[in-house]
């Protein structure tokens, strides 16, 4: 008995993720994170870009890194930052953010999320207005994701700034009619 279900716990997983209706729960469920940071070198009134690589948990379900072959019409759907190091850093200090996704090697790049309008005190939590007007299928089904944040800071920063990027995505099975 225990055999039968060890042996249907280790085969659940890849049945699973073959799927296309688990894939695009998965897609939908786990959002891609980046951590991007600001050098402390960054002056006012300037626009700087910050690049790092997006990471999700559904990645490390298949072979090749991605399953996304297996959903379309993918959409941006919640874009939010939060301070990391400084953990109480106020991310009203930057005037403007648009944050882009490409290729790992910066082709076919996508601006997802902006914000233009950010108060001087918002704390260090940020919800980014999304662009969801294209569809994101031919990225995700890219090994790697590329995040690039082009800001401009309000007041000068005296640390380095790690921000911690989450970006929720909205799947639906491939080939659905």
């Amino acid at each position: 008995m225990t055999r039968k279900a060890l042996f249907v716990i280790a085969i659940l997983p890849l049945f699973i993720s073959a799927c296309g209706m688990m894939q695009s729960i998965v897609k939908s469920t786990f959002p891609y994170t980046a951590n991007i940071t600001i050098p402390k070198t960054s002056v006012t009134d300037k626009s700087y870009a910050a690049v790092s690589l997006a990471n999700s948990f559904d990645q490390n379900f298949s072979k090749s890194g991605n399953n996304g072959d297996r959903v379309s019409e993918v959409s941006l759907i919640s874009a939010k930052l939060v301070s990391e190091e400084p953990a109480r850093y106020n991310i009203g200090n930057i005037k403007t953010i648009r944050i882009y996704l490409s290729a790992e090697d910066g082709k076919d790049e996508i601006l997802v999320a902006t914000r233009t309008d950010i108060t001087a005190d918002v704390g260090n939590t940020l919800v980014l207005d999304v662009d969801n007007s294209t569809f994101l299928d031919k990225l995700v089904r890219q090994p790697n994701i590329r995040i690039k944040m082009v800001y401009e800071l309000r007041k000068k920063i005296d640390t380095d700034v790690s921000l911690h990027l989450v970006l929720g995505l909205n799947a639906y099975p491939a080939g659905r009619k």
